[in-house]
């Protein structure tokens, strides 16, 4: 599965200006509120213009409340109205000015915050207009109390100070919102490029053939990839005590001496659950050609598992030898055949003596000996040739079963049949017959030839898996030799070529299956792991 790119981050200047512009006018409307009904009505208002103040602070409130409720909805709408919306934020500040008495009263500073949070909110587009509603409501509320006869015609002064104010305000806001803008952008490009970074490093760490830790100074793992799971059993998901001390003591306790220099080759090996391990350990924080490597900040541990090389290297040398051993079979049965046709010619002569007849059937046994080796290595070059096809298994191998004892000439108590499975498995016909044959035809050699002394039986291990079993009540293998006993032409019979186990396990990994060797109190016994097939 391919990971998600990272989405665009939400750091929108805009949106927060508007959550704060729609926060400061339920707040201010609050405010012009209290004030009217807890500090007097002449404590900030003309007394003449008092109740027109709180009809005023009523409407504004209800006004904030509205756009509290519909600004969740981020529609187009909304969008188009916030101009509107500013706009009427001006002229109620303009009217509570009016009512306050004017300039003098202090609250032209309110159109200062307003005009900036304004300019925040539109990205700086409509600053200008904003401060330029301002000043025509500055200059025609103080041309109306000039009309009353309130004020001189002087007092134009403050309003046009304050509507300088407002226009450098707005450009400053422009400017800072511009700028903040691009510093918006950038963060959330950065951000963007940082998290599909991030995922890159964590699909290419999980794909990695190397098992790998992530581990602070306290020797806690804070991340762990698929193969470091599968290598040292750790659990999928971080529990609370996720530390090597009690996951992995061994590599703990080599980590340990990493981290007081203790490890100057940096290239340790360990083994673990029959897995030869090889660790390398480095810093956290890389040092700078002039720094000296800082090993107490932690550590990236690569976990490598040798043994895994090993039988890679292994299976790689076999596959070479296999194909080398099978032109040499071709080219030994050509002169084979012509020895044999010329021993048999021998062997026709009526004139040959007892000893010389004793040779030449020794001559014919040992032909027959390597021709049988040749066919097994020619058999063993085709193991990757496979024609799997769906089997009845109780059926195959109660064929299976009158086919060897006809054969091999095994009385059919001695060699019985056992909870046959009624399942189905894809296996190549003629594997599984040879397969079978070699592990019966061996346990029938090494058995003590009685009643029951062979048995082949099924086994059903999960919903997905069965065995096939073959036991016999012979002596067993010896400990010494159970390491050796699929290597190719390992054998502890005189008569033997040592090939059978060998081929057998080689056809069974052909076709997906895995032979095991399982040692009994009285006996052995070989399982054939198989998949079941739908």
């Amino acid at each position: 599965m391919k990971p998600n790119l990272a989405k665009p981050i939400d750091l929108s200047l805009q949106n927060h200006a508007v959550n704060i512009l729609n926060i400061f006018r339920f707040v201010l409307s609050l405010v012009f509120i209290i004030s009217y009904l807890y500090m007097g009505k002449e404590s900030l208002w003309q007394s003449e213009h008092s109740l027109f103040t709180f009809k005023l602070s009523v409407a504004y409130f209800i006004f904030s409340i509205f756009v509290l409720l519909i600004s969740p909805l981020k529609s187009e709408v909304y969008k188009l109205s916030l101009p509107l919306q500013i706009t009427a934020d001006i002229v109620f500040i303009i009217l509570f000015m009016f009512a306050a008495g004017g300039i003098s009263s202090g609250l032209g500073i309110l159109l200062i915050i307003i005009i900036v949070i304004a300019s925040l909110a539109s990205n700086g587009r409509l600053s200008l207009f904003y401060a330029a509603i301002a000043s025509i409501g500055l200059l025609l509320e103080q041309s109306y109390r000039i009309l009353l006869g309130d004020l001189s015609a002087a007092s134009y002064t403050q309003p046009a100070m304050l509507s300088l104010s407002c226009f450098a305000t707005a450009w400053l806001a422009f400017s800072l919102a511009k700028r903040m803008q691009h510093s918006e952008e950038l963060a959330s490009a950065r951000g963007i490029d940082i998290q599909n970074l991030s995922q890159v490093n964590a699909l290419i760490t999980q794909e990695m053939q190397d098992g790998v830790l992530v581990v602070d100074e306290k020797f806690s793992i804070h991340q762990s990839n698929l193969q470091a799971a599968t290598l040292l059993s750790l659990p999928l998901s971080n529990t609370r005590d996720f530390t090597l001390t009690n996951y992995a003591p061994e590599i703990a306790a080599i980590f340990n001496d990493w981290l007081n220099g203790l490890d100057e080759n940096n290239n340790s090996t360990i083994s673990i659950s029959n897995r030869e391990l090889k660790l390398r350990f480095m810093p956290i924080n890389q040092p700078s050609d002039s720094q000296a490597s800082d090993r107490h900040s932690g550590a990236v541990i690569f976990i490598q598992d040798v043994s895994q090389i090993q039988t890679a290297a292994q299976q790689a040398k076999l596959a070479a030898l296999g194909r080398l051993t099978a032109n040499i079979a071709h080219e030994i049965r050509n002169p084979l055949s012509a020895i044999s046709h010329a021993n048999q010619l021998l062997q026709e002569d009526e004139k040959n003596s007892a000893p010389t007849t004793r040779l030449l059937q020794i001559v014919a046994d040992n032909i027959g000996r390597i021709d049988q080796i040749i066919k097994d290595v020619l058999e063993l070059n085709r193991r990757d040739r496979t024609h799997q096809e769906k089997i009845e298994l109780s059926e195959f191998l109660t064929s299976f079963h009158t086919q060897f004892c006809a054969v091999e000439n095994i009385p059919p108590a001695h060699f019985q049949l056992e909870n046959l499975l009624q399942k189905k498995i894809a296996f190549d016909k003629r594997h599984l017959t040879q397969i079978l044959w070699n592990l019966c035809k061996n346990g029938w050699e090494h058995s003590q030839k009685q009643v029951g002394s062979l048995i082949l039986t099924t086994l059903d291990v999960g919903k997905t898996s069965l065995n096939i079993e073959v036991k016999d009540d012979g002596a067993g293998v010896a400990e010494q030799d159970q390491s050796r006993l699929f290597e190719p032409f390992f054998t502890t019979k005189t008569t033997g070529n040592g090939l059978g186990l060998y081929i057998s396990r080689e056809l069974a990994e052909a076709n997906g299956a895995r032979l095991q060797y399982q040692p009994l109190p009285q006996g052995s016994t070989f399982a054939l792991h198989l998949k079941k097939s739908s």
